[in-house]
C-alpha cells in the first residue's frame, strides 16, 4: 500500500525514480483508492491486449440520456463501430496527402525567428502547427484555431483527475461551446460537403450505420485533442533531448536517415503519452496480488518503455535503437489511430529545423512549465538558442 501525489510538481518534473522503483513492486495498490499502479512492460502489453478483463469503459452503466461516450472509452462491439467509422474518413492516404502541407506550414513558422538565432520550439513551432494541420483538416476557419487549441488545454488538464482527489469534470459552458460549434459545422457539411475530415465522418457508414451527432461531436473533441497535443510534446521532447545529449543530435545531423529512429527513441525515451487507465470487469491477479472487480489499472506506458528486460540499456537515448517496441501509442484495440500523423508531423517539422539550425542550448535555466497532468509528458515553453546551418 502507498501514497501518490500525481499532481506533485516534483513528480512531473521527474516521474522516471517512482518508475524504477514501481518497477520492482508493480503492481503497488494506492491507499484509500481502488487503484492500482502496473510498470512492467510484459504485465502493460497483456493489460492492453485484453479488453475483456481490462475494460476502457468506466461507466458500463450509463443510460442513453447521458449521452454516448467517446471512443477511447468504449469496447467492442460500440468500438468496433466507432473506429470503423472514423477510419473510413481518416486513411493513411489522407494523412500521406497532408505531407506538403505540413511542410509549407512548418516554413512558414520557421522562417521569420531563424534569422535571430533564437526561438521559443513550443510557441514558434510545436505548438502552432499541429493546431493549424488539424483545423485544416477537419475543415474549421484559421481564426478558431485558438479556440480550438483553448478548448484542447482544459480537456488535457482534466487527464488524470480524480486521483488525488482532483476535481476531473470539464465545465458544462465549454462542452456545450464545443457542442454547439461543432454541431453547426457537421450540419452544414452535411448540406454542403467539403474535402475535408468533418465531412468524411460526416459521410462514413458501416452496414448502414453512421454516426449520430453526440458520437460526431466526442469523434471531433478526440481527434481535436489527440490531433495536437501528442505532437506538440513530441516536438519539444525531441529537442529536449537534442539539448541533452548533443552527440546523438549530431549522429542525426550526419546522416538524416536516423531522424525516423531517433523519433521513435524520443516516443520511448520521452513519452509524451505516460500513462492510461484501465478498469478491471472481473476479479483477477497480476503477481499473484488480486484485482478486485471495478478497480481501476493505471499502466505506466513511460515505465513499460524503460523496461531493461525489453530493452539494453533502457537509460540510455540511442537514436540508432532497434529493435524499438514501445508503448507511447498503446497496443491493441486502442492503439492511437493518429500515430501516422503524429510521426508524420514531428518528422517534417524536425527535419525542416535541423535543416536550418544546429547546436541548440536552453536560454533559461532551473525546471521548464510543464503540462499539468500525470497522464502527458511535455513542456509549455522552451527557449532556446541555436547555430544557423
Amino acid at each position: 500500500m502507498v501514497t501518490f501525489s500525481p499532481a506533485d510538481p516534483a513528480f512531473l518534473e521527474d516521474p522516471f525514480p517512482f518508475y524504477e522503483m514501481g518497477r520492482a513492486m508493480s503492481p503497488l495498490r494506492l491507499d484509500d483508492q481502488n487503484m492500482w499502479l502496473v510498470f512492467g512492460y510484459n504485465d502493460i502489453a497483456a493489460i492492453l491486449r485484453d479488453q475483456a478483463t481490462f475494460s476502457s469503459d468506466f461507466n458500463p452503466a450509463r443510460t442513453a440520456a447521458e449521452g454516448n461516450p467517446s471512443m477511447l472509452g468504449t469496447d467492442p462491439p460500440l468500438h468496433t463501430r466507432l473506429r470503423s467509422l472514423v477510419s473510413q474518413a481518416f486513411t493513411p492516404k489522407m494523412i500521406d496527402h497532408w505531407a506538403p502541407r505540413i511542410r509549407q506550414r512548418a516554413v512558414e513558422l520557421l522562417e521569420p525567428v531563424i534569422e535571430t538565432g533564437q526561438m521559443d520550439i513550443v510557441r514558434d513551432l510545436a505548438y502552432p502547427l499541429p493546431v493549424m494541420i488539424i483545423a485544416e483538416l477537419l475543415g474549421v476557419p484559421p481564426e478558431d484555431r485558438e479556440k480550438f487549441k483553448e478548448w484542447s488545454s482544459i480537456i488535457i488538464a482534466t487527464l488524470g483527475a480524480g486521483i488525488d482527489g482532483q476535481d476531473g469534470s470539464v465545465e458544462q459552458p465549454i462542452i456545450d461551446e464545443m457542442a454547439g460549434y461543432f454541431s453547426t459545422i457537421a450540419d452544414e457539411r452535411r448540406a454542403h460537403p467539403r474535402d475535408d475530415l468533418i465531412s468524411g465522418l460526416v459521410a462514413a457508414e458501416v452496414e448502414g450505420s453512421k454516426l449520430n451527432m453526440d458520437e460526431l461531436i466526442q469523434m471531433l473533441v478526440l481527434l481535436l485533442v489527440a490531433g495536437n497535443e501528442t505532437t506538440t510534446n513530441l516536438i519539444g521532447n525531441a529537442v529536449q533531448e537534442f539539448i541533452a545529449h548533443p552527440a546523438e543530435l549530431q549522429r542525426v545531423i550526419d546522416d538524416p536517415s536516423l531522424l525516423p529512429s531517433a523519433i521513435e527513441e524520443v516516443l520511448r525515451f520521452h513519452s509524451p503519452v505516460q500513462a492510461t487507465v484501465r478498469r478491471a470487469t472481473r476479479p483477477t491477479e497480476i503477481h499473484g496480488k488480486p484485482i478486485a472487480q471495478d478497480h481501476a489499472v493505471v499502466t505506466w506506458l513511460a515505465a513499460a518503455n524503460r523496461d531493461p528486460e525489453i530493452f539494453p540499456d533502457p537509460m540510455r537515448f540511442d537514436v540508432a535503437r532497434t529493435p524499438n517496441k514501445h508503448l507511447s501509442f498503446g497496443l491493441g484495440i486502442h492503439f492511437c489511430i493518429g500515430a501516422p500523423l503524429a510521426r508524420m508531423e514531428a518528422r517534417i517539422a524536425l527535419e525542416e529545423l535541423l535543416a536550418r539550425a544546429t547546436s541548440f542550448s536552453r536560454t533559461t535555466e532551473g525546471p521548464l512549465p510543464r503540462v499539468p497532468t500525470f497522464i502527458m509528458r511535455g513542456v509549455l515553453t522552451l527557449p532556446v538558442a541555436f547555430a544557423r546551418r
